[in-house]
């Protein structure tokens, strides 16, 4: 399977990234709070693996590595995290609120389940307009307890929408275990309150996710409805680059980063004869050149004028703007 290498090159790019992307928060480069992918990209890059480019995507706060997998110009994704204005947002979506409509990426979001109604709406487009699209619909299991979780699922199953509900969980919910949360061992039981098909995985595989999102992609488009994917995986970092992970224990962490997607990956193609030793470390400095370089154009690329502020504003007609 010469497409693992592929794989591994795309999440090499998203561990590499966001690693990068830690050390800068804390130099004071990138402002605000920002919420690392790392851990979780097997998750990203098997599931973009089986979606054309114009099949669309919602993200979470923890949107980086989807943006990254679903074809995401790294050096724009790192401008928009600076400010600035030649990010995906000029400067002012920052981490949480990117998108790139041109990929089918319909945009990350700050709150909790907030993708999950934009998404389903997306789908019923699809199906209006007969395009034969699907939508993946990526959150974590903080948002399966609310409402429009629920809701959304609901109408998703009553009207049949090519849609798959991808829930990545990383066991919390900020610092909330999902077993505090949750009186299920798998969340993907909660499909089955809608009649949904729904399967549990093993996040940390990429080509385990890569087959199961693959037959869910495939039963959407092809006219039978949603599907309920659960991921289990989990994030290395903390929640935000503040948290101090106090509720996890170091042993739990020890644990899982054994589990680690990207060695897993690396181990099998090595052990297969894939990829040589050599070709491992061309594809790591590969990555650092793009992450690099992607810093380099942020360094490099103007902050907005103030009078940016006032564009791409909707004033309703006769409502004016204040001065």
């Amino acid at each position: 399977m010469p497409e693992l290498v592929d794989y591994l090159r795309t999440m090499l790019l998203i561990r590499r990234f966001e690693e990068r992307v830690d050390k800068l928060v804390a130099q004071g480069f990138i402002k605000g709070t920002s919420h690392l992918y790392a851990g979780q990209e097997a998750v990203a890059t098997g599931t973009c693996s089986v979606l054309s480019r114009e099949d669309y995507i919602t993200s979470t706060h923890r949107g980086h590595g989807h943006f990254i997998a679903k074809g995401g110009d790294v050096k724009r994704i790192m401008a928009e995290l600076f400010g600035k204005i030649d990010g995906y947002c000029q400067g002012k979506g920052g981490t949480q609120h990117m998108a790139d409509f041109s990929i089918g990426h319909l945009g990350s979001n700050g709150i909790t389940g907030g993708g999950i109604p934009l998404a389903t709406g997306a789908a019923l487009s699809i199906k209006m307009r007969h395009t034969h699209q699907v939508v993946v619909c990526f959150f974590g299991d903080g948002a399966v307890n609310q409402g429009v979780f629920h809701e959304s699922l609901n109408m998703a199953a009553l009207w049949q929408l090519p849609i798959v509900y991808l829930c990545e969980n990383n066991l919390y919910a900020m610092s909330t275990p999902v077993w505090e949360a949750v009186p299920l061992r798998d969340l993907a039981l909660r499909a089955a309150a809608y009649n949904m098909p729904h399967a549990t995985v093993d996040g940390n595989d990429v080509v385990a996710v890569r087959e199961v999102v693959g037959e869910a992609v495939d039963r959407a488009r092809a006219g039978h409805g949603p599907f309920f994917v659960e991921a289990k995986t989990y994030r290395f970092f903390g929640h935000s680059r503040s948290d101090q992970r106090l509720y996890r224990s170091r042993e739990e962490e020890a644990q899982w980063q054994a589990k680690d997607p990207i060695l897993r990956l690396q181990g099998t193609l090595l052990e297969t004869g894939l990829l040589s030793p050599e070709g491992l470390s061309a594809l790591e400095d590969e990555a650092m050149r793009e992450v690099e370089g992607a810093v380099e154009f942020a360094h490099s690329s103007p902050l907005p004028s103030p009078e940016a502020g006032m564009e791409g504003l909707y004033v309703p007609e006769g409502r004016g703007v204040l001065a």
